[in-house]
């Protein structure tokens, strides 16, 4: 006769404990779901066209930075466009074609002109 209580509450336990386990689940996702969102809205969708030219990013400048040092590479021309943002590439110099993560290029305007620095010489006082 004594058992019975003692089962009872030990099953109630039991049910209780899932219920907690489910709802730790239940807002697990909730944050992953909201952390995912906000993770896509930060990352820029980038476009580019067959035929267009694109500067590529020189990632081993990230792990050695130079101050003066480009970190974009190039001109290449995209010569395929997949899904999930994944372009082919192809260089203009050696034309090897490679693919990359539209998160490594931009776009490269051809028209940039580079005007010419005047020197002024200064003479010792």
């Amino acid at each position: 006769m004594e058992l019975e209580p003692a089962e009872k509450a030990r099953k109630l336990d039991i049910q209780e404990l899932e219920e907690i386990r489910n709802d730790a689940y239940e807002n697990a996702r909730i944050y992953k779901d909201k952390t995912k969102l906000f993770h896509d809205k930060k990352i820029a969708q980038k476009h580019f066209s067959i035929g267009q030219k694109v500067l590529l990013s020189n990632s081993v400048l990230k792990l050695f930075p130079g101050k003066l040092r480009s970190r974009w590479q190039g001109p290449f021309i995209v010569t395929k466009v997949f899904t999930h943002d994944e372009f082919e590439i192809e260089s203009e110099e050696s034309r090897k074609r490679f693919m990359v993560n539209g998160q490594w290029l931009k776009s490269f305007n051809e028209n940039f002109q580079a005007h010419a620095v005047e020197k002024i010489h200064l003479e010792p006082p």
